[in-house]
């Protein structure tokens, strides 16, 4: 194997990864473009992504003889990480039946690792495999990087299934990129980092997941088109007419299936993200916050939130709060008070808490919920 420039760019990123896991000097650099298509980057899905760029990017180099048809794996790799992120959502609900909790709530544990799951975020998987590496190397995991593993002993049995469909489709993944040129080599290799990453962490609806099986998708589709523009970029050498941004057509009829063949990604990635949105948005209660507080310790007081009723039951507290508070910062509050204090909670929750001014939004809607839904 000759060390080339698609080689050195992959020991480049797991330079890179290795850097991030002893240090923090590069954060502040990494952070603000890891965080585009990361989903509100963290230091380890940055250690994952740098690391997974380099192992694909270097893969590709080896044994470039063996004949291997990638567009058939790259099809398998579609099939695989559809699978997976709907798997993940499944596992979702499941857990929550099990659990007894809401679908439009988000799940708290407390104590030594505070970890945060929800159907529009999921962490469930991401426990499993947070409890193998800790297993592993726990000494040598550094207190910012949060493994999930407090949600590990609320995870039904089939998840630990499901989770190896991932090294699944990290093997049919790397068997895709090969025998490419540089270009879909390159943008393969990103979209099935954001793939992985998102199927492990925040599940189908989170930025990564969406960036990565419709960015796969895009390159089965579109990837020698792709490949033509930055030729024609860099060099101007002229596109094909197939690649042309209305490809030809015989008739309206075969016009509308070439537009919809060429542009699928785009109306998938908007298909899902519009779902996202619409789970948002009506599972939404815009009227109050519900917290429920899970086995709490005695006399636990929550005088700095804005409660406007409670009730005892056997093993939970129920609070209503007033919906004026972000949901985030109510998040991010409550654990101070209700560390070591329970053993979970869960908190419903409100998309339109992040718009301002949220009383106009959280009217309207309530308006329309009334009149509508």
């Amino acid at each position: 194997m000759k060390i080339n420039k698609i080689i050195l760019v992959g020991i480049l990123f797991i330079i890179i990864a290795g850097l991030l896991f002893v240090t923090d000097l590069l954060n502040p650099i990494i952070h603000p473009i890891t965080y585009l298509f990361l989903m509100g980057s963290s230091k380890g899905k940055d250690i994952i992504f740098f690391g997974l760029m380099g192992l694909f990017l270097i893969s590709t180099q080896i044994f470039k003889g063996l004949k291997i048809d990638s567009d058939k794996f790259l099809k398998i790799s579609i099939i695989l990480g559809s699978i997976t992120l709907i798997s993940g959502i499944l596992l979702e609900v499941l857990f929550r039946y099990q659990m007894g909790i809401g679908l439009n709530t988000i799940f708290m544990t407390i104590g030594k690792s505070i970890s945060s799951t929800s159907i529009l975020h999921t962490h469930l998987l991401k426990s499993i495999f947070g409890e193998v590496i800790t297993n592993i190397m726990g000494p040598f995991i550094q207190s910012e990087i949060n493994t999930g593993v407090g949600l590990y002993a609320y995870i039904p049995e089939v998840g630990k299934l499901i989770i190896i469909l991932l090294p699944i489709l990290f093997i049919t993944l790397l068997l895709a990129i090969r025998n490419k040129r540089f270009v879909q080599t390159f943008l393969l290799s990103f979209f099935g980092c954001c793939l992985l990453i998102g199927a492990l962490d925040g599940g189908m609806f989170a930025t990564p997941s969406i960036t990565g099986i419709c960015g796969v998708f895009l390159i089965q589709r579109n990837g020698k088109c792709i490949e033509q523009i930055f030729e024609y970029i860099i060099s101007g050498k002229k596109v094909c007419d197939e690649c042309k941004i209305i490809p030809p057509f015989k008739d309206t009829l075969d016009l509308i299936i070439v537009l919809i063949k060429r542009y699928l990604p785009y109306i998938v990635a908007g298909l899902i993200i519009g779902l996202r949105f619409s789970i948002a948005i009506l599972g939404a209660n815009t009227e109050y916050y519900e917290v429920d507080i899970y086995n709490p310790v005695e006399n636990l007081e929550l005088n700095d939130f804005p409660i406007k009723n409670v009730t005892h039951e056997q093993n939970k507290t129920h609070y209503i709060m007033d919906s004026n508070y972000n949901e985030m910062e109510l998040l991010n509050d409550l654990k101070v008070p209700l560390n070591n204090s329970c053993e979970y909670y869960t908190v419903s929750w409100n998309i339109f808490s992040y718009l301002e001014p949220n009383h106009i939004i959280t009217n309207s809607y309530n308006i329309f919920k009334t009149k509508f839904l």
